[in-house]
């Protein structure tokens, strides 16, 4: 699982019917150096399946590949990166 930030929000004109109940976001990773600010610990966007409604700004946690359509068993559902959580802090312990 990784936190990535919302930065935009994806419009199709068509898609897989299995998957109508949601919104795709377009997110980037985010490294430590990225969750303190600094932009160069940005990653490149990828587009995360969103049921929980993440606005741009906002940090979420992402599963990929398999675990991504595991919420969805035994349902089958084409994705390869689900927005498991919205984050509300992160602490940082040294």
């Amino acid at each position: 699982m990784r936190i990535m930030e919302v930065i935009g929000t994806v419009t199709l004109s068509r898609w897989h019917p299995s998957l109508d109940t949601a919104v795709w976001r377009i997110a980037v990773p985010l490294s430590q150096a990225g969750l303190r600010g600094d932009r160069t610990g940005r990653g490149e966007p990828v587009i995360v399946y969103d049921e929980l409604g993440a606005n741009n700004g906002v940090r979420i946690a992402v599963s990929e590949g398999a675990e991504a359509a595991a919420p969805f068993h035994p349902d089958r559902k084409p994705l390869d990166a689900y927005n498991a959580a919205i984050l509300d802090a992160i602490e940082f312990r040294s």
